[in-house]
């Protein structure tokens, strides 16, 4: 960790920090301005592959303080000196994971980093692009992992990893051509006849189909077959509720039109899934393994829900209730919902995945997005949420059992070298 004084000429590369230091000090509130000028004065004096961890923890900071074209600059520096970056074990590692990840934002790739910090699983990740030489060398290994999230960005690196994974030596999880298929409208289409699964049609529409429906130009049927007005309208590649709005009709979609620059988008039906109470609830669940996890639960009064604005951190009796839904997850929600909670993992083939959903008032699993990179993390107060840590762990230690079951299929021969 740096100090606030003057950096050092060091011969050595500075440890990385990695994102999932950086992202909780930003949660916690501090200012990385001075971290982030100490990273560019250090970058600046070291020049070559010695500051290319600087690099890469300053294009993280960047990210979080919303400057994102010059963090995807950064990281492109970063990247021509050196694509393998490493967070070491706490100790003597126990199982070695490779990450397989793309250039991007911080939704890019799965954040792995979460899951195994302050464990005693050390973490190398290695950046590929079809335009990044691959390395002749790799990290030693005892699994790889393919943490590239899915997007139109990444279909080509994803691509290029399917072809990879076809001779990688050791065991690995999350195969890329089941990656490729986490895009809204192909999971709908995916999980859209599951028995207890409540999914629209995620129908990917261009700028111009929309403001022919606005003006009155197309009926919405001919677009949308399972249902009308209202409906939700997303741009594609979007997540955590960025450009997400609600229409009721055509006047509508010209007005959220007329605040939007993307050229691609995606609408489906909206569904009212508020509870009895008239509170809307959302429930994040991981999938590892095929066994379903608590991750959060937010409940709000408006059907976009976030954490923050729901009023989690001021109500108390909010925080009770995700204390019990988290406490009571397998043999309630988990068990209500097993059948549909097996499904979809079957159906969408992942070791590793992420699931936001509700509960419609029939009871069925309302699937709002099915993802591999949504950030499943420990960051929040233990003094607000004491209930959380203990949950949380039970997810890093299925995440990290998970890995110990992979690496005992590619036993005695750890791989690493020249592929």
């Amino acid at each position: 960790m740096m100090d606030s004084g003057t950096v050092d000429q060091m011969a050595s590369p500075l440890p990385l920090q990695g994102l999932a230091v950086l992202m909780s000090k930003a949660f916690r509130g501090e200012d990385l301005t001075p971290l982030g000028n100490q990273l560019i004065e250090y970058a600046g004096s070291h020049p070559n592959a010695t500051g290319a961890n600087a690099l890469l923890d300053l294009s993280i900071v960047l990210h979080l303080k919303g400057s994102h074209d010059v963090a995807l600059s950064m990281q492109e520096e970063a990247l021509k000196l050196q694509q393998c970056y490493q967070l070491p074990a706490t100790g003597q590692p126990a199982i070695r994971l490779l990450a397989i990840m793309c250039p991007g934002d911080l939704a890019a790739n799965t954040p792995l980093e979460f899951l195994v910090e302050n464990s005693d699983i050390e973490l190398s990740m290695l950046f590929i692009s079809p335009r990044l030489p691959f390395p002749e060398f790799v990290p030693e290994h005892d699994v790889a992992f393919v943490a590239i999230g899915e997007s139109s960005q990444s279909r080509e690196i994803l691509a290029l990893a399917t072809d990879l994974a076809k001779v990688w030596p050791r065991p690995l999880l999350n195969l890329p051509e089941r990656i490729a298929r986490l895009s809204r409208d192909s999971v709908s289409a995916l999980l859209k006849s599951l028995p207890g699964v409540e999914i629209p049609a995620a129908v990917p529409v261009a700028r111009q189909t929309l403001e022919r429906l606005a003006h009155g130009e197309l009926e919405l049927a001919a677009v949308l077959t399972d249902g009308g007005f209202p409906v939700i309208l997303r741009p594609r590649d979007s997540h955590a509720g960025k450009g997400l709005d609600k229409a009721d009709n055509p006047a509508q979609i010209a007005a959220y039109l007329q605040g939007q620059e993307g050229t691609d988008f995606f609408v489906a039906r909206f569904v009212d899934y508020r509870s009895a109470d008239g509170q809307f609830r959302k429930y994040r669940v991981v999938l590892i393994d095929g066994l379903a996890y608590a991750s959060h639960m937010a409940i709000s009064d408006h059907w976009i829900v976030h954490y923050v604005s729901g009023g989690m951190l001021e109500q108390a009796e909010k925080r009770a209730e995700e204390e019990r839904f988290m406490a009571s997850f397998d043999e309630a929600f988990a068990r209500r919902h097993a059948s549909a909670l097996a499904g979809i993992a079957e159906r969408i083939g992942l070791d590793y995945l992420v699931i936001d959903c509700a509960e419609t008032p029939e009871g069925w699993l309302l699937v709002f997005e099915v993802d591999n990179s949504a950030v499943v993390h420990a960051m929040d107060s233990v003094d607000m949420f004491p209930y959380k840590q203990p949950q949380m762990r039970k997810v890093f230690e299925a995440f990290r059992a998970m890995l110990f079951k992979a690496g005992a299929r590619g036993l005695p021969h750890a791989a690493g070298g020249e592929l």
